[in-house]
């Protein structure tokens, strides 16, 4: 591979914006993907990938260079030649590289690789918390999965086409897909492509979605005809693929804090034809009371640390801090109290996250079931998913029925 320079200036920019700026990595590379038009699908793919790759081995590279944060430019330099000497990859005559150690580099990389937190590239205080609930071997196996690059998973939206239909849709605009055994719904790209670029997502025929989130839908039992809540929906991923289980019949009502995430969802149920959508913003207990012992089904898609997806946002290992997991985990607790309120007699409720850590998942279960509010509900069942054993997303969901 021959570094170009412009492409290397730009992960050099992204990585200064992320490191030293505390801006998201997702929104920072899809500002560098626009700086210049004439970048073709191999040049924007370096760009992201070289730039997700260095963030998700920030401690590792950092470590062989011989830098601490925040990072001077000449120090990201420095990270990035670790990222290429390692990768193989010939280091051009610029003055940045004139002084690169390689066959050092390489050395400690050798030396630091048998030690769990620079292998794998993690603050000490958060692999300490999750060997203290998952057990060094699980957590082991885990996060070397979480490491890894995600693959790009679709969810078919049922309501405009058959899965069978999309796949040759795709395959007609050079996209190829495979099934996922398990996974109704589901299809895998081949290979990393600009899907939204397509005329079928246009066209509203597939959102992306990671194969584990699709399960969490369908774990709730909808049917036609219900009054679904949705409390914690975002941008609406989950909503979307509820209205679609329900064939657009029945009542979601879609709720979120953030006003400005449900008028993103109300763009994609359009796109999606979806219309048994309401949408409604809690910026008071009211909306929460209107609705006590009115729902079929409720939805709790609970705030978390989000360690079961680091795969897609490897920045947030450098972002977290303990106190938010502990904070986290209050917030998580008032949700089931609050939100349960609104399953009716004969209802049902799911608890889902995107985290592996049990103190976040079936303890919250536990400790609901035990609480004044939690009485009325029995656990039905629940599961654990984890990137190592899925090949997809850490997730978990657990199914309550109201009595």
């Amino acid at each position: 591979m021959r570094l170009h320079r412009n492409l290397c200036f730009a992960v050099i920019d992204g990585l200064h914006q992320i490191f030293n700026e505390d801006a998201y990595a997702d929104k920072v590379v899809q500002s560098l993907l626009r700086r210049d038009k004439r970048w073709g699908s191999r040049d924007r793919g370096f760009i992201a990938e070289t730039t997700y790759e260095i963030v998700r081995y920030k401690r590792l590279y950092g470590e062989i260079a011989a830098v601490k944060s925040p990072f001077s430019r000449d120090d990201l330099w420095r990270i990035f030649a670790v990222w290429a000497t390692l990768k193989g990859i010939k280091l051009p005559d610029w003055k940045y590289f004139t002084e690169t150690p390689s066959r050092k580099i390489k050395g400690r990389f050798d030396e630091l690789s048998k030690i769990r937190v620079f292998r794998e590239s993690i603050p000490d205080w958060m692999d300490a918390l999750a060997v203290s609930e998952l057990g060094e071997r699980l957590w082991t196996n885990e996060l070397t999965k979480l490491n890894e690059q995600a693959d790009v998973i679709l969810r078919v939206n049922t309501l405009k086409i058959t899965k069978e239909k999309l796949q040759g849709l795709l395959y007609d605009e050079d996209i190829n897909t495979e099934f996922i055994k398990g996974y109704d719904s589901a299809l895998k790209l081949s290979e990393r492509a600009n899907v939204f670029r397509t005329e079928a997502f246009k066209q509203g025929f597939f959102e992306v979605q990671d194969a584990s989130s699709q399960l969490v839908a369908a774990y709730l039992n909808v049917k036609p005809g219900m009054k679904v809540v949705d409390v914690c929906a975002g941008a609406g991923g989950k909503t979307l693929h509820l209205a679609s289980l329900m064939q657009n019949k029945g009542q979601i009502i879609a709720m979120d804090i953030y006003e400005s995430k449900l008028k993103k969802l109300k763009i994609r149920a359009r796109r999606n034809g979806v219309h048994n959508v309401d949408m409604r913003v809690i910026d008071s207990t009211k909306p929460i009371k209107k609705l006590h012992n009115k729902a079929d089904r409720v939805l709790i898609d609970a705030p978390c640390s989000g360690l079961g997806v680091l795969r897609r946002n490897p920045d947030s290992k450098w972002k977290l801090q303990p106190e938010f997991i502990d904070k986290i985990k209050s917030v998580q607790q008032d949700c089931l109290e609050q939100y349960s309120k609104m399953v009716k007699s004969g209802g049902q409720m799911v608890y889902a996250t995107c985290s592996v850590l049990p103190s976040e998942n079936n303890n919250q279960v536990d400790n609901f079931l035990n609480s004044e509010s939690g009485k009325a509900f029995t656990f039905v069942k629940d599961n654990k998913v984890f990137a190592h054993k899925s090949g997809y997303d850490g997730f978990y969901m657990a199914l309550l029925t109201k009595q």
